[in-house]
């Protein structure tokens, strides 16, 4: 399944008696609270050395793929673009992938930020 694909399926599982506005802000609220959701999962994980279930992360990791699937669809905006402009955005950031040797120059960092 591609992104597109998957966006699309999302569609039939939006509350049809929400607004536009609504259903926006419904899937954008949703993203931050499902990425909360994964954040304690693996909070517990490395703080308090608990195992994960890996079938509930997944689960979890699905409910923010949703959200963001469903946010960018409300804004207009298909998931394959969401995906392409940030790995472009990485390339330019990292073209030879991430240096670990330091900071970048602060005129690289502002550079970056404005593309």
């Amino acid at each position: 399944m591609d992104l597109d694909e998957f966006q699309q399926g999302t569609l039939r599982t939006i509350n049809p008696g929400l607004s536009d506005r609504d259903r926006l802000l419904d899937a954008a609220a949703g993203l931050s609270e499902e990425a909360a959701e994964v954040l304690g999962l693996v909070r517990k994980r490395s703080f308090q050395q608990r195992p994960v279930d890996e079938a509930r992360l997944t689960e979890e990791l699905g409910d923010v793929l949703w959200c963001l699937a469903v946010t960018a669809h409300e804004l207009g905006i298909p998931l394959s673009r969401v995906a392409s402009a940030n790995q472009a955005k990485l390339a330019r950031r990292h073209p030879e992938g991430f240096r670990a040797e330091g900071p970048r120059k602060p005129e690289e960092w502002s550079r970056s930020h404005r593309e």
